[in-house]
């Protein structure tokens, strides 16, 4: 014991060593909060405990629980006498794409270097980024795709792409490569023992170098993780190399992935991938017979709940919807049956997932939310949301008893972290630690909150409202020369209220729907620009130095009520309840995701404008916006603005 106890100062001591002399001697400046969030992590994960750490903006938290993770494998080598246990890796889950890069290529190796040079580890640390196989070359499936388009008509950069994957097995590398593409040289789900490149197969060497005893660092998204504890809990192959701690970063987003993967789904191209697979391997009217069956149902249940306002988005039985859910059941059934032996086991798979939603639909399963979706042709999709997620995650990860970091930005709601643990299945976990690190930034001193005293309460959706939304928005745009991004919560208001200044803003106005990441691009390359943004917008961009000097958040950002949040409310005594237990901390998670885009360094500045009554200083929802946010100084007139911004911003913002 007291050898551990001396251990556990030395790993300490290090942190500070780490932070203090190492980082500064690389140009990294001392934050004292990230050096705090370290220990704190450090801690939580030797003693195998959970924590969740709210990590404001500029911490610095990637480095802070890799350091940790560092010195908790060579401590607790040293203290337990290199058991296997200890020499186990560990894993990093996030959300994004760019931050698993960003790990791998720039913070690990970084970090890797520094503390080799200096002696603190001897070897270099080892990691790698663990993906589906839908993300690899399949070389035997390359090599028939390039015959077959061989004498084929070809687009010439999709060509270039594909012949391309001869160099690189990862096909994210590749840009320029079709969807049908991928879909055809990809890693089938299940290979055949007999492919003839089974002894060079690039992914399967990528699978060895993965599991190497060597790698500490297994870095995957969410989706991943779930998938491996699903693996792990129906006794399957799990796909990750077993792990002693967990890192879930932008956690926050984790309860939407098992969303994802526990939930079910089914529609037109659903049917389609499923008969074109299948009429590769199998020719026979069954084929015909499948897609016309589930699109008849599909199309029937599509017209039972469309009414003249719309789709009724919540799933209700009626006699002609059971009867085809039936009868598509019953075909299913047969096709089956009698394809079991001639088909590969994952095309059967796909038939029983199929299966599964209907009889899910058909017995009105009590496990799921049932309601419907609308693809872009305005075709039904069925869905089918699990009830279940936090007991999922809490069987999947936290059961096991491994130490585990979950951190964000956006964890803490209101007063305290009881939302997060609620959606990701923590609330009755007892070896849970809750830590905030506030954000380094001078918020005081370099953010302005702006919270109009004229603003009128108008009816939802008027024309009125949107005159008087476009108003504000003009003055706050002229009053700080344009470096402005207006965040919206609804496509239709922004459309119109971009209608209506267009032609009166004397700035380069540019507009972002869904998937436009070539706008913000032209945003962010355009003097004293104007950006009109919803949805995605609201985090994970970054808007660094003048190009954001005004955020215009029009709307508070609460959620659209669904048929999912319908279930949810059922699950409270009164609506009251509901709102504060739910709808009030996933509007401030949100609404800190969007403020959030203000201030991205330390020497930043930015006038922070919200245009909803509802957040001013006698609103319904003040209390609950400014317990949301960080402290700032605030201001009710537009000449505050004005003087912010004449007082903070040099001749160059001008021109």
């Amino acid at each position: 014991m007291y050898y551990r106890k001396e251990y556990l100062k030395r790993a300490h001591r290090e942190i500070d060593t780490i932070f203090r002399v190492l980082f500064p001697e690389h140009g990294m400046a001392v934050r004292e909060e990230q050096i705090l969030l370290c220990h704190e992590m450090l801690d939580n994960l030797l003693g195998r405990n959970i924590a969740l750490c709210d990590a404001g903006v500029g911490i610095g938290k990637t480095y802070a629980y890799l350091v940790a993770c560092v010195l908790m494998r060579k401590y607790s080598l040293l203290a337990d006498g290199y058991s296997p246990y200890e020499q186990r890796p560990v894993v990093i889950s996030t959300s994004s794409i760019a931050l698993q890069k960003a790990i791998l290529t720039e913070y690990i190796p970084f970090l890797s270097r520094i503390l080799q040079e200096n002696g603190t580890i001897q070897a270099p640390i080892k990691a790698v980024i663990r993906k589906g196989k839908e993300h690899f070359v399949c070389d035997e499936r390359l090599a028939q795709r390039i015959v077959a388009i061989k004498d084929k008509n070809k687009n010439a950069l999709q060509k270039e792409a594909l012949l391309s994957l001869k160099e690189h097995y990862d096909m994210d590398e590749v840009s320029g490569l079709s969807g049908f593409d991928r879909r055809m040289v990809s890693v089938p789900k299940f290979c055949s023992r007999e492919c003839p490149k089974k002894g060079s197969c690039r992914y399967q060497q990528y699978l060895e170098h993965s599991r190497d005893d060597e790698m500490f660092i297994q870095i995957c998204n969410h989706n991943y993780l779930l998938a491996d504890g699903y693996h792990r809990l129906q006794d399957y192959r799990p796909l990750l190399k077993d792990y002693r701690a967990l890192i879930v970063d932008e956690a926050h987003k984790l309860p939407d992935a098992a969303k994802q993967m526990f939930g079910k789904s089914l529609c037109y191209d659903d049917i389609r991938e499923i008969c074109f697979y299948l009429g590769k391997e199998y020719q026979g009217p069954e084929i015909r017979k499948l897609s016309g069956t589930i699109r008849m149902v599909l199309d029937v249940i599509g017209e039972n709940h469309r009414t003249r306002y719309g789709l009724k988005e919540e799933f209700y039985m009626t006699e002609e919807c059971a009867m085809y859910l039936y009868e598509g059941i019953q075909t299913m059934n047969k096709i089956i049956e009698k394809l079991e032996k001639k088909i590969p086991k994952w095309i059967r798979n796909k038939l029983e997932e199929t299966r599964s939603v209907l009889e899910c639909f058909f017995h009105q399963d009590k496990k799921y939310v049932l309601h419907l979706k609308q693809d872009q042709e305005h075709r039904i999709i069925l869905c089918a949301s699990s009830r279940r997620i936090p007991q999922y995650l809490d069987q999947m990860l936290w059961s096991r008893g491994m130490g585990a970091i979950l951190t964000s930005g956006t964890l803490k709601t209101g007063q305290g972290f009881s939302h997060i643990r609620k959606m990701t299945g923590l609330q009755k976990v007892q070896r849970v630690h809750e830590y905030v690190a506030d954000s380094p930034f001078e918020y005081q001193r370099n953010c302005l909150l702006y919270l109009p005293k004229d603003l009128k309460k108008c009816r939802r959706g008027s024309q009125e409202e949107t005159e008087m939304i476009a108003d504000h928005i003009h003055s706050l745009i002229c009053s700080t020369y344009g470096h402005t991004l207006v965040l919206f919560t609804s496509y239709h208001l922004m459309g119109n209220v971009y209608q209506m200044l267009r032609d009166e803003i004397p700035f380069p106005m540019i507009e972002v729907w869904r998937h436009s990441p070539e706008e913000i691009t032209r945003f962010k390359q355009t003097d004293n620009a104007v950006l009109f943004a919803a949805g995605s917008c609201w985090e994970g961009v970054d808007f660094p130095g003048d190009m954001v000097s005004s955020l215009i958040i029009v709307k508070l950002p609460f959620a659209v009520p669904d048929p999912i949040s319908e279930a949810q409310k059922k699950e409270y005594d009164c609506l009251k309840d509901y709102i504060q237990a739910v709808v009030v901390p996933d509007m401030q998670k949100k609404l800190r995701q969007g403020f959030g885009r203000a201030l991205r360094t330390e020497t930043d500045t930015c006038v922070v404008t919200i245009l909803d009554e509802r957040a001013g200083e006698d609103g319904r929802y003040h209390e609950e916006v400014m317990c949301a946010l960080p402290k700032c100084k605030m201001a009710e007139d537009i000449k505050d603005v004005q003087r912010f911004i004449r007082n903070r911003k040099g001749v160059e913002y001008y021109l």
